[in-house]
């Protein structure tokens, strides 16, 4: 799913596109709608919608998103926004109606609040499932847990005044769909514009909430990241959700600025939540800590995100590091490769971790262009992989270096070669099945199809010790050898390796 901005002659226009180009929105102009665009250029079949709740649209547009990924409609979503002021029409009509901060600062919960400032930004999440970040062993940042968005209705008795009841029955929507009793929560990030009328009623809200199962007498800190970057309006709500990813990796709560005199018209004393002015450690509790994030838009829709803090990697992951990493780099020229080797040579960290290695040795592989002039590297660890880089940059031949032209004249096709009986070895396809997502989904649809057709699991024979190993029998290793090798086709499709042919001899045949 994505998010993000259109804009026209005379206004911006927020749109969210959750993976995909089923949708296509036009603007009053005719053109069409960036999410459609992206979809379109992305390649994304998922679907693709615009949004537009006013401020409260990123956040929305994340809402969406994680209801595609619960419902199993979409595997990946991307949720972005953008805030661009290109004309003065809306900033001097806001001005006049005294909706703007004359001074430029945005003072939530003081006393001296008196009106919003605009601003500009862009931002963008990537959204997946839990399990299948973690099988996929990415980098998880945080963990959304639950979602609300609701309408005030006529509970702020005007329909551009906010409802304290709308938002209380948001909040606790979100924190019952999270699991997660509102006494747990740490911090949040509130929409927090530094406006008369927004102020006392969000913090109202957040103050009936919050003390809900706090028997501890702690209280929960408040902020707005519109206090240090302004209100990116259609992208706020997504500005907010980056500020809390970020305060939760780096376990700190930032102090919200311009707070000097708290507003009278708000019982702070009374209420089980502060405003920081200074930055605090995130407090120590047992379990994840836990921080939401809310999001308001002027016609009454509300949005709030539960965001808890991510789970630590697996302690498995360095054991099971690969033996070694290939480094494949390439350029237009010989010039242009010594370049960027020398640049690679700096990036790499000899005391680096085996997960940085693998990210930085898989996006060589597939996100970069490839080009005639190539050099791999191949070692176990980042200070190999240096050595090996300083031996091509000072001419020298080595093992594990390889550096070749390739003559755009002669370009040989790859052909898939599956050999017979007699190719099976004991622990064959353990280690692609524990890290390779392509070779462990074929392994187990092989499985499903042999333990229906033949009674037999493909992989908990493919897990026996030599004791207990049955590729000696025939009726095993036949159909074991044909289900290892297309889970290894598989795994080079995935690579983006297509063969132009494939031939194979005795059980390769099949």
């Amino acid at each position: 799913m994505f998010v993000g901005l259109w804009l026209n002659d005379y206004e911006s226009r927020l749109f969210s596109d959750p993976a995909g180009a089923d949708l296509h929105m036009t603007t009053g102009s005719g053109r069409y709608s960036a999410s459609g665009r992206l979809s379109y250029f992305f390649g994304l079949q998922g679907p693709s919608l615009t949004a537009d709740t006013a401020c409260s649209s990123s956040l929305a547009a994340v809402h969406l998103a994680c209801q595609s990924l619960w419902t199993g409609e979409s595997t990946l979503a991307l949720a972005g926004a953008a805030n661009t002021i290109l004309q003065p029409h809306i900033s001097v009509a806001y001005s006049q109606s005294g909706m703007l901060s004359p001074d430029g600062r945005c003072k939530f919960g003081d006393a001296r609040a008196d009106g919003y400032v605009r601003s500009e930004g862009a931002g963008l999440v990537v959204l997946k499932p839990l399990a299948a970040a973690l099988r996929d062993q990415d980098r998880i940042r945080a963990v959304i847990t639950g979602t609300c968005l609701n309408n005030d209705g006529m509970t702020g008795g005007f329909m551009t005044t906010p409802g304290q009841k709308g938002q209380e029955q948001m909040l606790r929507a979100a924190y019952r769909r999270a699991g997660v009793s509102p006494g747990q929560v740490d911090y949040v990030e509130a929409h927090g514009t530094g406006t008369r009328a927004g102020d006392p009623t969000e913090i109202g809200a957040l103050g009936a909430v919050l003390g809900e199962g706090r028997s501890d007498g702690s209280r929960c800190a408040v902020g707005s990241v519109k206090t240090n970057i302004g209100h990116t309006e259609a992208a706020a709500g997504l500005a907010g959700l980056i500020k809390v990813v970020l305060s939760l990796e780096h376990k700190t709560i930032p102090s919200s600025l311009h707070l000097e005199r708290p507003n009278p018209a708000i019982p702070f004393a009374d209420l089980p939540i502060f405003i920081p002015t200074r930055r605090l450690s995130w407090p120590r509790r047992e379990g994840p800590a836990v921080a939401g994030v809310s999001a308001f838009g002027i016609a009454g829709t509300n949005a709030h995100v539960v965001v808890q803090e991510a789970p630590p990697p697996p302690s498995v992951e360095e054991a099971r590091a690969p033996r070694a990493y290939a480094l494949p780099l390439s350029a237009a020229g010989e010039g242009a490769l010594r370049a960027m080797a020398s640049r690679y040579r700096e990036r790499l960290d000899p005391t680096g971790s085996h997960r940085s290695l693998a990210h930085l040795c898989y996006t060589a592989s597939v996100r970069r262009a490839h080009h005639d002039d190539r050099v791999v590297a191949v070692g176990e660890s980042p200070a190999q992989l240096i050595e090996q880089l300083d031996a091509y940059l000072a001419g020298q031949a080595r093992p594990g270096l390889v550096s070749a032209t390739r003559d755009p004249r002669h370009q040989g096709k790859p052909v898939f070669v599956f050999p017979g009986q007699g190719s099976q070895w004991l622990g064959m396809g353990r280690e692609l099945r524990a890290r390779e997502p392509a070779c462990r989904e074929s392994l187990e649809e092989m499985d499903r199809a042999i333990r229906e057709e033949a009674g037999w699991s493909l992989l908990d024979d493919l897990a026996q010790d030599a004791d207990r190993s049955r590729l000696d029998e025939i009726d095993v290793v036949q159909p074991t050898l044909f289900a290892v090798e297309v889970a290894l086709a598989a795994l080079w499709r995935s690579w983006g390796v297509e063969p132009a042919t494939v031939v194979g001899h005795s059980m390769g045949e099949v």
